[in-house]
Formats: structure tokens, sequence, C-alpha cells
């Protein structure tokens, strides 16, 4: 018996044996197959930054230190660096353009003129001991620059359009150039480009050699492209080419193309701005600058139509001061566009007749002047004064908005408009369409910047910063526009500033939401909300909020209409203008309804649409009381509107 069983348990412990080396082997390749995957992982991960750090442009450094700066930190100067980035440029100007070693050797060194070379002629060229040249600025030898593609005559110099630079890797646009003769003589061209790592560029700057201004020889420097810094870390960003002039006695150009080989033909030709020959400039002295404000707004977009606030929103300017707009259309309304247009070309009345009745309503007539009354005593004809001048730019810009640029590239028309009225216009305003500088105690702007220099000492003061009210559109409406009674009560039912008299009581700070106005030759980098650099020795008043706000009428700002539950408080400080402001309204409106197609204007509201307060019930509703009995008047219900 015994010898039976033996040779079975001999053979199932050799089974057993036979699994426990089978799982034992299992084990085995699982956990070394799981380490190669682990090994394979890190080396491919590891392939992957290597490849990424070997590819980075050595150059990323300088680029990211002047984008990634924090939003509200001190400005960075234009020159910061600039030896230190374009000191060596020789192996990139070998690599793009191929030129013999001789002459790359020789690119950034000084060399004799020899004045019989007719090459050279008429063209102001470096001289020998110059000391204001230096690497990014120096010029291409004139033998090099003779073989560059010339000037192609069909090629017009623009102004204030976009246009391309050829040959780069990223898109890369430029808008318009001006001549910055402030520190540092230089070309600045307004443009946009890559945010990170910008590709280099360089200046073919244009001079005429006939009377016509049809032929043109070239002076080539390598430029410097700046970041605008308030790019959201997005793709694309606004930006600066910088042009310099440092060669003592080198002329200003009348235009310049912006290349990123100098073999390859230009692709864009600017007019160059704010020069002594600039058909409405006048070189003028900080101390003899007109006395005037202009405006600038952000481009228009998704085809903007609000008609009654285009016309409000330049009517109250003008009485607040303003008599220059410059406005950039990328989609308008035909309605808006009309309107603009008809300012543009001056078709507007310039005196019309006003009830004297009505004129005391306010107590504000003090800025017009009558040119006759009328035979009853009743009319007086209003001249209008200061006039209105308006500028609208296309901006046809071939990027994505908010996906590859911030909001229609508003950084650069900013900065465009701060250049392009420079030295016209005393101050400068940046705003929106539903914005309004408000002095409390001031009838104008200017009035107000009077007396303010006559309290503080002005003299380093580059921009007036105001803090920003929100009036809700959700707030209710002011009760003086149920008025019949009041004159033109149709249009000034549809004025926003006069219907919307509620505003968040708590102020935002400086620098949030807040808007200013600036002097235009004090500022070098404008921002949406404050300046971001300015000349040296100026700075920022904040003009404190019992003198002036800014009254900001939207909707509230993160959807629904949650915005009015918070503290409110009324402020009719806009109402000091209401008479002039409907009169000129309702003229303008009816000479522009016809010819722009305008909408009939609603009828006065009688009532109070249906509120969207809050109501508060106290108490308990007794559901039992009958709505026919006297008793419903009883019940204890309080409603309590939140503004």
């Amino acid at each position: 018996m015994y010898s039976n069983e033996a040779p079975k348990k001999s053979k199932n412990s050799g089974s057993s044996k036979k699994r426990s080396k089978k799982s034992t082997w299992g084990s085995r390749e699982r956990t070394s197959m799981s380490f190669f995957i682990v090994i394979a992982f890190f080396a491919i991960f590891g392939i992957i930054i290597l490849t990424e750090v070997l590819m980075i442009d050595d150059r990323n450094s300088v680029a990211v230190r002047h984008v990634s700066v924090n939003r509200f930190s001190e400005s960075v100067p234009d020159y910061e660096d600039v030896k230190d980035d374009y000191a060596d440029d020789s192996s990139i100007f070998v690599r793009e353009n191929r030129f013999a070693a001789s002459a790359i050797n020789n690119l950034f060194k000084k060399k004799k003129v020899d004045p019989q070379d007719k090459s050279i002629s008429g063209l102001p060229v470096a001289s020998e001991n110059d000391p204001n040249a230096v690497p990014w600025g120096q010029m291409l030898p004139t033998k090099i620059e003779a073989n560059l593609p010339p000037y192609t005559p069909d090629m017009k110099p623009l102004d204030g359009q976009w246009q391309v630079v050829n040959g780069t890797r990223f898109k890369f646009f430029v808008f318009s150039a001006y001549y910055d003769r402030r520190d540092g003589r230089m070309l600045r061209i307004i443009g946009a480009t890559k945010t990170r790592s910008p590709e280099k560029v360089w200046c073919r700057m244009w001079y005429p050699i006939d009377g016509n201004n049809t032929k043109f020889r070239s002076i080539s420097v390598m430029a410097r492209v700046k970041v605008i810094r308030e790019n959201w870390n997005l793709k694309y960003s606004a930006c600066f080419i910088l042009c310099p002039l440092r060669i003592s006695y080198l002329d200003v150009p009348y235009s310049v193309s912006i290349v990123s080989k100098l073999r390859m033909p230009p692709g864009n030709v600017l007019l160059l701005r704010n020069t002594d020959t600039d058909h409405d400039f006048v070189n003028r002295s900080v101390a003899n600058i007109p006395n005037k404000i202009a405006v600038c707004v952000k481009p228009f977009h998704f085809n903007y139509d609000q008609a009654m606030y285009v016309l409000e929103f330049l009517e109250l300017n003008n009485l607040l001061g303003v008599s220059h707009f410059t406005f950039y259309n990328h989609t308008i309304g035909p309605k808006a566009n009309c309107i603009l247009q008809h300012y543009v070309e001056g078709k507007i009345p310039k005196q019309f007749l006003v009830n004297s009745q009505h004129r005391s309503n306010d107590g504000d007539n003090k800025n017009f002047t009558s040119d006759a009354a009328s035979s009853h005593n009743e009319n007086l004809t209003i001249i209008r004064d200061p006039k209105i001048t308006v500028e609208i730019l296309p901006w046809n810009l071939k990027m994505k908005s908010q996906k590859e640029i911030r909001t229609e590239g508003l950084f650069a028309s900013l900065n465009d408009c701060l250049y392009r009225n420079m030295y016209r216009y005393s101050h400068v305003a940046l705003i929106d369409l539903d914005e309004f500088i408000i002095p409390r105690h001031n009838d104008t702007i200017s009035e107000l910047i009077e007396w303010l220099s006559k309290r503080i000492n002005n003299k380093n003061t580059g921009a007036y910063s105001f803090q920003n009210a929100f009036f809700y559109l959700q707030f209710a409406n002011d009760d003086s526009i149920y008025d019949k009674k009041v004159p033109n009560s149709q249009v000034r039912a549809t004025l926003v500033t006069q219907k919307k008299t509620r505003r968040r009581q708590k102020l935002h700070p400086q620098k949030q939401r807040s808007k200013y106005i600036c002097k235009p030759e004090a500022v070098i980098e404008a921002g949406n909300h404050f300046v971001w650099e300015f000349c040296p020795g100026k700075g920022s008043l904040n003009v404190p909020s019992n003198s002036a706000i800014l009254h900001h009428y939207r909707v509230c700002e993160f959807g629904g209409s949650d915005c009015i539950k918070s503290p409110s408080v009324e402020d009719k400080t806009a109402h000091k203008y209401s008479s002039r402001l409907v009169e000129r309204v309702s003229a303008i409106y009816e000479h522009l309804k016809q010819p722009c197609n305008l909408p009939n204007l609603p009828p006065t509201p009688t009532k109070a649409p249906p509120t969207r307060a809050r109501i508060l019930r106290v108490g308990k509703l007794n559901a039992t009381v009958s709505k026919s009995t006297d008793q419903q008047h009883d019940v204890k219900i309080k409603k309590i509107v939140f503004p």
C-alpha cells in the first residue's frame, strides 16, 4: 500500500515545483518588463528635454527678461542691454546673407570714406571718429548696401495700415513708423510679432535722391525688437521695432522698410511720421504744444453699431474739452460708421437753436457763445466750440483676437495713437466707448488739470490716473428720465450718462481698471490701465477721487445681475452737462437720421420697468386673506430695493 502511494506523492511534489518555478518566472518577467518600460520612459523624456534645450535660441533669455515682468513692475528702459543683445551679430548676418568673409570681418568696423566714391554721394555716412556710433546701430558698408534690392517704385509709403514683414518664420506685421527725437534719436515702428524670442530684423531707411520722392537710396541698420509688456502671455504681441540714428549727422529718412533678410525685397514701406517735413507736424517744443486734448479708443470689433452711444461719447467728451478723436476700425456697423464719417468730413452742424428757458436748468452755459437771439428772445443760436475732428484708421491685423493676440492687438493701437498725437496735443486720454472722465468740481478736464497744477507740483507729472467706478447697467434708471416735461425727453432717455446715476460704492484701486490722461511726449510705452514706461524724471499722479473719477457704464463683469447686490451710491455728477448734451445730441441726431438711416427713438417711458431688485418679505403672508377685501393693505410686505 505504501509503495503504491509513494510515486503519487512524488508526482504531486514535482508538479508543485513546476508550478512554483513557472509562477516565479512569470513574476520575474513582469518585473523585468516594468523596469524596461520605466527605463524607456525616462530615456524618451530625456531625449525630448535634450532636444528642447538644443533648439532653444540663446537669445531667449534676453527676450524673456523683457516679457515676463510682473504687470505692475517698474519700467524697463528701451535701451537696456542693447549692446549685449547686438554687439556680435555677424553669425546671423552670415547665415542670412552669405556675404564674403572679408566683408563680414569689416562689417562693424569703422571705415574711412573715400570722398570720390560716387556710391555714397548725397548720403550721410559713418564718421571715422564718431563717438556716438554703437554696434547695434552701425550702418552697413556702402559697397554691401549697393548690392541690396533697390526701392520698388510701385510701392508707395503707407501710414496706418498693417503690412507684412517678408521671410519670417512666424507672423510679423508693421503698422506705422515715427521719428522719436527724444533721448537718443531713433525710428520707432509699431508692429506685432512673436511674444517670446522675436526674430531679428533690419531697418532699411530710404532717402530720396530726386525732388519727386520717386527714387531712393537706402541705409540699413540692425534693429531691435522690443515686445510691449502687456501681452497676456499669448503667442503674439504688439511690439516696437527700434531703428537707431546714433550716427551724429545721419539724416532723418523719408520712409523705412523692416526686413528679416537683407537680400529679400521689402514687403513693406512705412511713411515716417513726426519729422520736420511731416505734412501735419510742426516742430514744436514742449513749451508751445497746443493746449488741447485728444482721445484714443481701441479698435472697433464685433460690428459695433451703437449709434447713440457714439454720439453721446463724442459730444460729452467735447463738452469735457476733448477736440480730437482717433479710432481704429476692425469691424464696425453701418450706422455707427456713417456717423463717424460725417464727423471725419466735417458734415456736422456747427450751430443750432437752443431754447433759452431750458439753458438755465443746469446752470452750465458759460462755455457757449450766442451768435444771435431770435425775434421772440426765446431761442439762442449755439456755436459748437471747440470743433471736433475725427480720424479713423483701418485695422486689418491678420491675427486671431484673444487666441493669438490680446483683443485685436489693442496695445499696438494705443501706442500708435500716443505717437500719432505727440506734439500735436498737450494731453491724450486712453479710454473706451463706455468710459468718461468726469470732474466733480470743474467743468472741463483742462480746467481740472489746471486746478490740480495749482495745488500739486506737477512739474514731473507725465500722466493723471483716475480711479474706476462701475455704473452697472442693471441698476435702476434715474427717475428724471420718466419726466416728459423735460425738453427732448426721448433723446435724454437714451443717453446712458443721464439714465444711469447709481454706481458701485467701492472704487477700484489705482492701476486696476483705472484709466489715465497723459502728456504724450513724457511717455515711452502706454498700457491699458497705466503707463508702463515714462521718460526719465516723469511719473504718474493719482488724482483724488473727490476731484474726478472714471465713470464706467457696463453690465456686470461676471455675467448675471449679482453685481447690483454690492453696496452702491447715487452719483449725479454727469447731470451737470444734461441740457448741453441733450441739445447737441438731439440736433445731430435729427441732422443724421435720414442720411445714416438711424432708427426712431423709443417714446419717453412713463414709469420704471419691472424692477430686478430682490424683495424682502417681513413676517408671514396670510394665505387666507381674500383678494376682494380691504385687509390686503394690512399684509406686512416690505419691498426693499437693492441698487
